[in-house]
């Protein structure tokens, strides 16, 4: 029987660890996930027959959220000013920036503001974590 060769297409393969998140001037340590997204609503467009005669394409949408150590989301309250919220911040620009081999890829996230602030944590919790959701007017993908 012969031998197996795995082709290693890809090289090094990009993970967690190869992510850098910049916000607010600075790259995040204390964070555990990005969730980013865009789409724009497509349908087929019926007429005579059976089959669609055109396609619609309705408005562009982009979602996205964070996840926080509760330690990072102190040290961005205590930067702001007394009496101020997250959702006070200015929009701004978030940028997710991966790193494979030396090959950099690049991902803004534009005019982003918090939404709002939840806290949940639960007995057997060794860290806290906060999802903070984000409005966002678009996404630039790899610039």
């Amino acid at each position: 029987m012969g031998q197996t060769t795995v082709v290693n297409h890809f090289g090094k393969l990009q993970g967690w660890n190869n992510v850098t998140f910049n916000m607010l001037g600075r790259d995040v340590v204390g964070i555990t996930e990005i969730n980013y997204s865009d789409s724009t609503k497509k349908t087929n467009v019926m007429g005579a027959g059976n089959m669609p005669v055109g396609r619609a394409e309705e408005n562009y949408e982009a979602k996205a959220s964070i996840t926080l150590l509760k330690e990072e989301l102190d040290a961005i309250k205590r930067a702001l000013p007394k009496g101020k919220r997250l959702q006070d911040i200015e929009p701004f620009d978030p940028v997710v920036v991966y790193e494979r081999e030396g090959v950099i890829q690049k991902d803004v996230i534009r005019n982003a503001e918090f939404t709002g602030t939840e806290i949940a944590i639960k007995q057997g919790d060794g860290s806290i974590a906060i999802k903070l959701e984000l409005i966002v007017s678009h996404i630039d993908w790899n610039i």
